[in-house]
């Protein structure tokens, strides 16, 4: 799980850098259910609260997902 997080930060960045505002919403969605796999709660917030901004700013219909996520663990947690 390690090297999928380092990939995924990888990924971030490149997002970031080349203005993929979608992209590095979904990266932060998938850093944010690895981090929740982890027990990582917090660190999962912290990834999936951008990632549900910027995902509803673009009207996305993955905001519902993303938002059903962040509810889940703000429950569990």
């Amino acid at each position: 799980m390690d090297e999928a997080i380092a990939l995924f930060n990888k990924s971030l960045e490149i997002k970031e850098s080349i203005g993929d505002v979608r992209g590095k919403a979904m990266t932060l969605w998938w850093l944010g259910d690895l981090a929740e796999q982890q027990g990582e709660y917090t660190k999962a917030i912290s990834y999936l609260q951008p990632a549900l901004e910027i995902l509803q700013r673009l009207k996305s219909p993955d905001a519902e997902s993303v938002s059903a996520s962040l509810d889940r663990i703000i429950r569990n947690s």
